[in-house]
């Protein structure tokens, strides 16, 4: 942990999330004090929180995530695990087909993991570690009603005290806003005098049902894969599904659609839309054989929004934007949580080689931000981008020929392990997408073996018996 400078120090960070509580524990061995203020009153344990609707959903975090978090909170991967999180290896636990068709052979010699669990237990068990550390106070229950200072350096924020509605100022060294997709922070700034921040919206009109389930009791004894159906957003609507085993012998199977192909809350819905409207019926075969512990809950919030604030042309000393708050992402790519760890790397590592108040800190916080949240919005938006009406303007020519050779590695990937594993090393976060143009990628996507397509989903024997599938 580096030294905490002689001269007391305060640092504050705007929201609770998992970006939110990563940076505080970056911050508390960097400064004297840090203080988490949240609107919302978190649970004590693993409980929904009415400010993050989408955490009803299935999440993932890939191996990219897996290794940050674990460098933020050593340990906390054990910890998990040891309350029934799933430490999976990609691809022997995985069971997936592609956008454009092709199932995916699985591998035992991975060298990627993905952490699976509800996302209620895994801010739980980071909300614990964090608030555990000396130096860190959360105020729940406090909305942050704009930043203190002035256009060149920010001071604190301002929060109501009291029924009147007046405000006071909390005054801070740094502050870090990890509010999330709902951020004002663009508007503060406006407000301090500073030009409006360029933004992007692709939004695949992507809606999300999800619902859980008590896993077959003969599935008790092996963990079951995770079972995944990519929607293919060449033809649209796009409809996707997947199924992850959490904690408590529960799946959480999550469900998805775009305009014109969306699935709904109804419970008499669900099961069929698996088995009707899927690329293939295994989602919906499988739920059939397991007891429905909820009713589906619904969520249209999935647009991929992104912030340039690195492109600013002004910026304040003393503040910075973290996680869905400079970019959020469509869920079904599972970026989100793992670009927030890695950003948090990002930030402690700016704020040891320059000083956490030195001239120019708070604008290389945000540059260097933008290098995790860049490489998953290339892979996320050469995707969504396709769908009609996601976006005024077409898909660059740069995200087109991304695309287009992605899609000429997932083709590679489906009929040669070894492609699969390059491909891997980029969506799994681990690799920036320059791994995808490596001569050894180059050579399996063009020219290397191929093995024939599978014809049903990869489910060994095993794990068909143990649910009754033919």
């Amino acid at each position: 942990m580096p030294d905490i400078p002689t001269a007391r120090r305060t640092a504050l960070v705007i929201g609770g999330s998992t970006a939110g509580m990563l940076a505080a524990s970056v911050l508390a061995g960097r400064f004297h004090e840090v203080t988490v203020l949240e609107a919302d009153r978190l649970p004590a344990g693993p409980e929904p929180r009415r400010g993050l609707p989408q955490a009803r959903h299935a999440h993932l975090l890939w191996s990219g995530g897996v290794a940050a978090l674990e460098e933020l909170l050593p340990g906390v991967t054990g910890e998990l695990t040891a309350r029934g999180a799933g430490l999976i290896g990609v691809m022997r636990d995985l069971v997936s087909k592609a956008p454009s068709g092709q199932w995916f052979r699985r591998f035992d010699d991975s060298r990627h993991h993905m952490i699976v669990c509800s996302r209620d237990l895994l801010d739980a068990v980071i909300r614990a570690d964090v608030l555990a550390r000396r130096r860190i106070t959360l105020l729940d229950g406090t909305r942050v009603a704009g930043l203190a200072g002035d256009r060149h350096r920010v001071t604190g924020v301002q929060v109501p005290d009291g029924p009147d509605g007046r405000l006071t100022t909390l005054h801070a060294d740094l502050v870090i806003d990890a509010s999330g997709r709902g951020s004002q922070a663009d508007n503060w700034l406006r407000a301090l005098g500073h030009a409006p921040v360029e933004e992007r919206v692709v939004d695949a009109g992507v809606a999300y049902a999800s619902r859980v389930y008590a896993a077959p009791c003969s599935t008790e004894t092996l963990r079951y894969p995770v079972v995944n159906v990519q929607a293919d957003p060449r033809d649209a609507p796009g409809r996707g599904g997947i199924v992850v085993p959490i904690e408590g012998d529960r799946w959480l199977v999550t469900l998805s659609g775009t305009r014109g192909g969306r699935p709904t809350a109804d419970p008499d819905e669900f099961e069929h839309f698996a088995l009707t409207g899927l690329k293939d019926p295994v989602i919906g075969r499988l739920i059939g054989l397991a007891k429905p512990l909820t009713d589906p809950v619904t969520t249209r919030s999935t647009a991929n929004r992104r912030r340039y604030y690195e492109k600013a042309g002004t910026w304040p000393e003393g503040f910075a934007v973290l996680g869905d708050a400079v970019a959020g992402y469509n869920p079904v790519y599972g970026h989100g949580l793992s670009v927030a760890a890695q950003s948090v790397i990002a930030l402690g590592r700016v704020v040891d080689r320059y000083g956490p108040t030195a001239p120019g800190t708070a604008r290389r916080i945000q540059r260097a931000v933008a290098r995790p949240v860049g490489n998953a919005w290339n892979l996320a938006v050469g995707q969504d981008a396709y769908y009609p009406g996601a976006a005024p303007q077409p898909p660059t020519r740069v995200e087109r020929l991304l695309t287009a050779y992605v899609d000429k590695a997932v083709a590679a990937g489906s009929a040669n392990p070894h492609a699969l594993r390059g491909l891997l090393d980029v969506m799994s976060l681990k690799s920036p997408p320059a791994r995808l143009f490596a001569p050894d990628m180059l050579w399996h996507i063009t020219t290397g073996p191929r093995r024939q397509p599978l014809p049903a989903p990869p489910l060994t024997d095993r794990e068909r018996n143990a649910v009754g599938l033919d």
